[in-house]
C-alpha cells in the first residue's frame, strides 16, 4: 500500500516537472531587442522547398540577439530562411518578395544584418549585408 502511494507521489512529480520543463523553453520573447517583424514572405509550396523571409525591426545592434532570434525562426528541411534586420525607427520594408532580391533598393542602406539558414541546415550571418 506504501508502495503505491510513492509510485503515485514519483509520478506526479515527474508529470509536473515536465509540465514545467515544456513550458520554460526559451523563446523569441525572451531575448533583448524589442524585436518586431514588420513583414514576411512565405511561399505556398507546401510539398518541396518552403521559402520564409522576414523583415524585422530591433532597438539596438545586439549581433548575438539577431543570431539567436534568427535560429528561433521556423526552418523546414530543404527550405531557406532569411531574416533582416532594421534599425526600429529607421525606414524597413513593409513588403517583401522571394528572389535574389527580397526589397526595395532604397532599404539596402538601412540593413544592419542579414541571417540566412539554407536548404542544408547551413547558418549564415552577415553584419551590414549591402556594405
Amino acid at each position: 500500500m506504501k508502495f503505491k502511494y510513492i509510485l503515485i507521489l514519483v509520478s506526479a512529480l515527474l508529470v509536473a516537472w515536465f509540465i514545467y520543463d515544456t513550458l520554460s523553453i526559451p523563446g523569441v520573447d525572451d531575448l533583448e531587442g524589442d524585436f518586431s517583424e514588420v513583414a514576411m514572405y512565405r511561399n505556398e509550396n507546401n510539398t518541396g522547398p518552403i521559402t520564409r523571409i522576414y523583415a524585422v525591426t530591433v532597438n539596438d545592434t545586439l549581433w548575438q540577439e539577431m543570431q539567436d532570434y534568427g535560429d528561433f525562426m521556423p526552418h523546414t528541411k530543404y527550405g531557406n530562411t532569411k531574416v533582416y534586420f532594421f534599425l526600429e525607427g529607421n525606414p524597413a520594408p513593409d513588403n517583401i518578395y522571394p528572389g535574389s532580391t527580397n526589397f526595395e533598393a532604397r532599404y539596402n542602406d538601412y540593413a544592419l544584418a542579414k541571417y540566412e539558414k539554407d536548404a542544408m541546415g547551413q547558418v549564415s550571418f552577415v553584419k551590414q549585408p549591402f556594405k
